[in-house]
């Protein structure tokens, strides 16, 4: 009884409910570099989709054109980018084509943890 008093406690305890080590949801910038947009089976052509190298699929991510402005709301069903550490998202075409960057190919950009799975 005393270790189930004990286990409801540190789960309840705000302790419990700190995320430590990433940005709380929406509060300030996870991360910034540069995106690129894809075109492969995860990207779906049409969803607001996302590949990024570490966090877990279903992740809701606000990515923001760090030269528009414009920002779209896309889900981490992927892993990549691979091959260029500078680049830290690659988005599916329509996300892609909401910030405006097609004919860039690549645009500067913030991420921001809206929700995790």
């Amino acid at each position: 009884m005393k270790r189930l008093a004990l286990a409801l406690a540190l789960i309840l305890s705000p302790i419990g409910s700190m995320n430590l080590g990433t940005a709380s949801a929406s509060s300030s910038v996870f991360q910034s570099g540069s995106a690129v947009y894809y075109g492969g089976r995860a990207a779906r052509g049409t969803v607001m989709t996302a590949a990024h190298r570490s966090l877990p699929f279903g992740t809701w991510v606000r990515v923001t054109h760090s030269g528009t402005g414009r920002s779209v709301d896309v889900m981490v069903n992927d892993r990549g980018p691979f091959g260029n550490s500078r680049r830290i998202i690659d988005l599916s075409r329509a996300a892609a084509a909401s910030l405006g960057m097609l004919g860039q190919g690549v645009a500067p950009v913030t991420l921001r943890i809206l929700s995790r799975p």
